[in-house]
């Protein structure tokens, strides 16, 4: 039986991320919450609605994900799947099975659920999201022929093929780094169209023009460092 493992970065998601864990479907074996430096009740929610919740203090996306892989390489019992999802409401948990599909019917290594404009509910992405968005996968397709497009969080990996990637981004540049290393390795890799709404409360990246410039420096960056690369 396939073992799925999701892990959840989350700072100062309490009024949400009860709601995504109830949400996520029950062939997860376990949902691991990893709290960025909270400063409000996070952990407690997520603990009462079922979640191993762990703590990594040092602030950045990157890190709470890596703090996740962390405590799974220490499980005698390695998973098959991890899926990464956020924790603030704005995907549906319940589309998991849709993200999995391809890699279990299809032996697909890497599966990202593209947040479709069709999909979208109105004003869940920021302007400047919708265009980092193209931008970046526009660069991408240009450089290395991706069929990327879109970068979005919520996405499901075999566990091998992550540990291939040797992740090493702690902040904004997580998820484009994934991608970007799995064209490299030539995994196989899909899209799924999701649907997307709008977050509860307001968002660390794209609400603060700190947060978009910063995260779209750390993006491109990425990119054109692997653009070099042979």
């Amino acid at each position: 039986m396939t073992k799925i493992k999701v892990i959840i970065p989350a700072y100062n998601e309490q009024d949400s991320i009860a709601l995504v864990i109830h949400d996520i479907p029950e062939i997860v074996d376990e949902i691991i919450v990893v709290n960025n430096n909270s400063t409000d009740n996070t952990v407690e929610h997520a603990k009462n609605a079922g979640a191993t919740v762990l703590t990594e203090n040092r602030k950045g996306y990157g890190y709470a994900c890596l703090k996740g892989m962390d405590y799974l390489s220490k499980h005698s019992q390695k998973p098959d799947i991890i899926v990464f999802l956020d924790g603030d409401y704005s995907d549906y948990p319940e589309e998991l099975t849709k993200l999995i599909a391809p890699i279990i019917n299809k032996n697909i290594d890497f599966v990202i659920g593209a947040r479709v404009k069709r999909l979208r509910e109105s004003g869940s992405m920021t302007p400047q999201q919708v265009f980092g968005n193209w931008l970046a996968t526009f660069l991408m397709k240009l450089l290395f022929s991706a069929e990327f497009t879109d970068l979005g969080p919520f996405r499901a990996i075999k566990y091998d093929k992550l540990l291939g990637l040797n992740m090493e981004d702690k902040t904004y540049g997580w998820t484009v780094e994934m991608q970007l290393k799995a064209l490299k390795q030539k995994l196989s890799y899909i899209e799924v169209p999701v649907k997307y709404k709008q977050r509860i409360g307001v968002s660390k990246v794209s609400g603060t023009i700190k947060g978009t410039i910063f995260a779209g420096f750390k993006i491109l960056g990425w990119i054109f460092k692997y653009s070099f690369k042979k």
